[in-house]
């Protein structure tokens, strides 16, 4: 039998740079921060999601993949791929790292939709799939959920890709999380508000302003022009979209301590959550704000900074909480 071509089983995947599928537009990486052109590189969130016929034994999955550097403590585990149906995990297979290699990865015999979750860190790329035993068919097509973030939403201190918060509520609200959290970025770069109103998608999350605080330091009033500014900039594409906005998540250190241009963390949250009531407000009937002070505790954080695998599992809760409230998916 011969391969199938990968393309109609990815799902998670926002734009292909040849047959690599990348997070940021290709033709638009110049007005882009380096980091966050770098960051997009890796396919964070894509994953091959597939029906299997009752009888098939196993997928095969042809791909390419980078090689963990030379005295890496876990290279055995770089190229990891992770079964799951539903919201459960079946099995993880470790293949040896290669260039470009196969993996078998065993099903239950009576067959149904399943998804397998890449090693993202190694920036793969599917080549083929072929079902041993039985026939494979893509997956249906689910609403298309643009995540937005920073390191927090591109999954930071969860011990495995389908952990992060994006995949976690995704998988309860029964969407494709498409994610767009770039770590050490979402400063609220303009350019990717543009990519954004250009990308399709059936509902959008913006989940960012920690870096704001740091990593290049606002003050309250240019967190809510940015905020504001960044909104308008994705409704242009994206009229009616619904659109949740999350302010910062807890972060101890910042929430009273201000950054060198006199605000705290605790300021430029109430300042991004005014621009999004401010528009709510003047007419935005589709957008809602959540805040995110109180969604996690300080056991949630694996460093202070970006949550552990509890933290992911209660901070994607309850953003599929606060989208079922606002009416933007079906009540659970």
């Amino acid at each position: 039998m011969s391969w199938l071509e990968p393309e109609p089983f990815l799902r998670g995947t926002a734009w292909l740079d040849g047959d690599r599928p990348v997070r940021a537009d290709p033709a638009d990486l110049g007005r882009l921060p380096w980091d966050i052109a770098q960051r997009a590189a890796l396919p964070i969130g894509v994953r091959v999601e597939f029906t299997a016929a009752p009888g098939t034994r196993a997928v095969l999955l042809r791909y390419r993949a980078a090689l963990p550097v030379a005295g890496d403590a876990l290279r055995a585990l770089r190229h990891g791929f992770a079964l799951w149906q539903g919201t459960d995990c079946l099995a993880e297979v470790f293949a040896r790292p290669a260039e470009e290699g196969s993996v078998r990865i065993g099903l239950p015999p009576g067959g149904g939709e399943f998804t397998v979750h890449l090693p993202e860190g190694q920036a793969p790329v599917v080549l083929g799939l072929r079902a041993v035993g039985g026939a494979l068919s893509p997956a249906p097509r689910r609403p298309r959920w643009l995540v937005h973030g920073d390191s927090i939403t591109e999954g930071w201190w969860a011990t495995r890709p389908a952990r992060s918060w994006p995949a976690t509520a995704g998988r309860q609200l029964g969407l494709d999380p498409v994610n767009l959290g770039y770590a050490g970025g979402a400063r609220g770069e303009l350019p990717l508000a543009e990519q954004l109103s250009r990308l399709p998608g059936e509902l959008i999350t913006l989940a960012f302003g920690t870096n704001c605080w740091g990593t290049v330091p606002f003050s309250a009033s240019l967190m809510y022009e940015t905020t504001r500014t960044f909104l308008s900039l994705v409704r242009r594409g994206h009229p009616e979209t619904p659109l949740l906005l999350v302010s910062p998540v807890l972060r101890p250190a910042a929430e009273a301590t201000p950054n060198p241009m006199g605000a705290t963390l605790t300021e430029l949250r109430a300042a991004m959550e005014r621009a999004g009531r401010d528009r709510v407000l003047a007419g935005d009937r589709r957008l809602a704000v959540l805040p995110g002070r109180d969604l996690l505790d300080p056991a949630h954080l694996a460093d202070g900074l970006h949550p552990n695998d509890a933290g992911h599992t209660v901070l994607g809760a309850a953003v599929a909480r606060s989208l079922r409230e606002a009416g933007f998916v079906p009540p659970g």
